[in-house]
């Protein structure tokens, strides 16, 4: 009994720890912007006490899920534990080093300032440009490389937390194919950037195989180098539009897809869902995780105004409005349920059995 206590203290600790350091970040980020750059300072509004404390008790109630669903089995507790620290202590300093320009590019309302050697022709016009005021946007093994360490401070540690959501639901749909043997099961995750949650199935469903696929040749070079470097291969990894999956009609059994509408213009939202449909096999199950919306989560309308404010998010105001079940619906899903935990709420929904069109 005293080893299943001990290590939920240590997750405890972790978690803890991450927020703290998470909150003092921005804390004092925050106050050098005041110092150094007062001009790009955005116009945000106080959050109420009462808020505050919804927020940190939603947080916490994320954690206790989070480690009982590993009690349960879902993923190996040792995923709670599982990330880059060395590699991330390393790129921290990178991260302050950053924090000038992107001010400059707030001030400047720059949100084009990318690489010059992108070759703009193969992406999409509302991928171009530095959302959340990143450097080189997507587009840059120097962006791909502090991508997972900014997110993570972002959410005060809560990032791997609330990617992990996708995993109950993704099993449980996988479950229509148990007479199936778990090798010959596909499972795509779109829009997989540095991989995380790609490494978070594969930890979980170790003998599925897997298939990543992102816009950005940057991002999935550091996925790469976090899937494949220490064990072979563990997926698959692909350059494309999920608006155009280039993969076969029916191929995969299970799609996840973490944080990409918030950034997509609404008709993206309906194109991609609509490819997810296209490549699963019937019965086969899509989970969708991204921000929590104002219908569902009123209590943090704040947060999320707030949010817009802060980064450049343009496709935020209308993601969190949008009706993501009726995209669901009009694309051809059936059984779609949805659930929020924290600032993540995550859908699943299945292609029907019978394809009647």
């Amino acid at each position: 009994m005293a080893q299943p206590s001990l290590t939920k203290f240590a997750y405890q600790t972790l978690q803890q720890s991450k927020t703290l350091a998470g909150l003092a970040h921005k804390e004092l980020s925050t106050k050098l912007m005041e110092l150094l750059a007062p001009d790009a300072m955005p116009s945000i509004e106080p959050i109420p006490r009462e808020l505050l404390m919804e927020l940190r008790s939603s947080m916490s109630a994320l954690e206790q899920l989070d480690w009982h669903e590993a009690e349960q089995g879902i993923y190996p507790k040792t995923q709670l534990f599982e990330a880059p620290w060395l590699e991330w202590a390393s790129r921290y300093p990178l991260v302050w080093l950053d924090l000038p320009s992107t001010w400059q590019r707030r001030k400047a309302r720059n949100i084009h300032d990318l690489p010059n050697d992108v070759d703009s022709e193969i992406y999409p016009d509302y991928y171009l440009q530095n959302f959340h005021h990143q450097t080189d946007g997507y587009l840059s093994d120097h962006s791909a490389e502090l991508y997972d360490l900014q997110v993570e401070i972002l959410f005060n540690g809560t990032a791997d937390s609330m990617r992990r959501r996708v995993l109950a639901p993704l099993k449980r749909g996988l479950k229509r194919f148990q007479s199936r043997s778990s090798a010959s099961l596909r499972v795509l995750d779109v829009a997989t950037g540095t991989g995380r949650t790609l490494q978070q199935i594969r930890s979980a469903l170790p003998k599925v195989e897997l298939l990543g696929l992102d816009l950005s040749a940057a991002y999935l070079r550091q996925a790469s180098r976090s899937l494949n470097s220490r064990n072979g291969e563990l997926a698959q990894l692909v350059r494309g539009n999920a608006e155009q999956l280039p993969f076969a009609d029916q191929s995969v059994q299970g799609i996840t897809c973490v944080f990409l509408f918030h950034e997509l213009p609404s008709s993206a939202r309906q194109n991609v869902l609509d490819e997810c449909w296209r490549v699963l096999e019937p019965g086969g199950v899509l989970v969708l995780a991204d921000s929590v919306q104002m219908e569902d989560s009123p209590k943090f309308i704040p947060a999320m105004e707030n949010f817009r404010r802060i980064f450049h998010e343009p496709y935020y105001r209308d993601y969190i409005s949008d009706n993501i079940e009726a995209r669901f619906q009009a694309s051809g899903f059936e059984g779609i349920a949805a659930e929020s935990h924290f600032m993540t709420r995550v859908w699943t929904a299945f292609k029907p059995l019978q394809n009647n069109a």
